[in-house]
């Protein structure tokens, strides 16, 4: 099962291989509401995207266009803002640099996950799309629990050398932010901030694709005052 920014950017992230730097930030309120962010950066690799959409189709498979990757954004952006708990969609394309950002608001974790499943499921072409019924965050006021979705090995196996060695050089960020300070947390891999008020775990998407439990997490908060 692939993680659901694959879904969002089909075109250009399994159609175009390439550097890729992705931040995942979530901003969680005591309430259980927050803000999620999803930025997706190619510009690494922008010489190399800007000549893979020239041709007609690579390795015996469609080369999407701008304006294809342009309609699947806007309609998975469309979909977002139709879901429950989910408000103040906001996006960004940048084709010069390959830049591409979404942000929303939600009231609760459990609305944003009803709506990420949601919008993978409508996205998805295969047959096997209730597979992406994943429970990959929850919050119980104290405690948070993070992961993501099974990434697809098999698409490695597939890859080119040398756009394996471009996924290696790229990095996948995940954050995490509270209203009050964090207590611990189980990833030994995970950095706390200064004012303990956020925890960040930092992997590269090849690792990503081969242990998708790398960026695992469970933090607990100190008690609410």
């Amino acid at each position: 099962m692939k993680h659901w920014i694959y879904i969002l950017f089909t075109g250009l992230v399994l159609g175009l291989t390439s550097c890729i730097e992705i931040i995942d930030d979530v901003t969680i309120h005591n309430d259980g509401s927050g803000t999620y962010k999803y930025t997706v950066n190619l510009s690494a690799s922008k010489v190399k995207i800007n000549s893979i959409l020239a041709l007609d189709s690579l390795d015996g498979k469609k080369v999407p266009s701008k304006e294809d990757i342009e309609n699947d954004f806007l309609d998975v952006i469309e979909s977002l803002k139709k879901k429950s708990g989910i408000s103040n969609v906001d996006y960004s394309m940048d084709f010069s640099d390959y830049i591409f950002k979404l942000q929303c608001d939600f009231k609760s974790i459990e609305d944003l996950q009803d709506a990420i499943k949601a919008i993978v499921k409508e996205q998805s072409k295969e047959k096997d799309a209730e597979e992406y019924d994943y429970n990959w965050i929850s919050w119980d006021g104290s405690k948070l629990m993070r992961s993501i979705p099974e990434l697809d090995i098999k698409q490695t196996k597939s890859m080119k050398q040398e756009d394996i060695d471009l996924l290696k050089t790229g990095n996948y960020t995940s954050i995490t932010r509270f209203d009050r300070p964090v207590d611990r947390f189980e990833n030994a891999k995970a950095l706390m901030s200064k004012n303990k008020m956020a925890v960040m775990i930092k992997t590269d998407p090849y690792s990503l694709t081969q242990d998708y439990n790398l960026l695992e997490n469970t933090i607990y908060l100190t008690p609410q005052k």
